[in-house]
This record gives C-alpha cells, structure tokens and sequence, in this order.
C-alpha cells in the first residue's frame, strides 16, 4: 500500500508526538516512585533508630510528622 499526499506525511509527525508524550508522561512516573521511595526509606531509618534508642518517642513522633507531611 502506497501512501500520498497529506495522510502520507502526517504519519511521521503523529508519532513524533506521541513518543514525546509518552516519554514527558514516564519520565513524571518516574520522579514520582523516587520521591516515595527516599520518604519510605527515610521512615525505615527513623524506625530502626527508635527500636535502637537512639531517639525518644517524642523525637520519633515529632520527625515522622514532619516527613509525612
């Protein structure tokens, strides 16, 4: 099948914009895994160092507010 004319050369810029958005889409994906991933692993620290004692439960509650939020 030979394809002319405007439908022809339309193709190639469709798929240009498409893999753009689908790269600024995955490329937002990924910021956000990042950011819950340094919040969870933040949580994990502050709960290893309170079941050591190294922070008291005031500390503890006071830091796992603020990295909630």
């Amino acid at each position: 099948m030979r394809m002319e004319g405007w439908s022809g050369m339309m193709i190639i810029p469709i798929i240009l914009i498409i893999a753009v958005i689908y790269l600024i889409f995955n490329q937002e994906e990924s910021k956000k895994l990042k950011v819950c991933s340094v919040r969870d692993n933040s949580l994990n620290i502050l709960n290893e160092r309170f079941v050591r004692g190294e922070i008291s439960e005031d500390e503890y509650n006071r830091i796992k507010s603020t990295l909630r939020s």
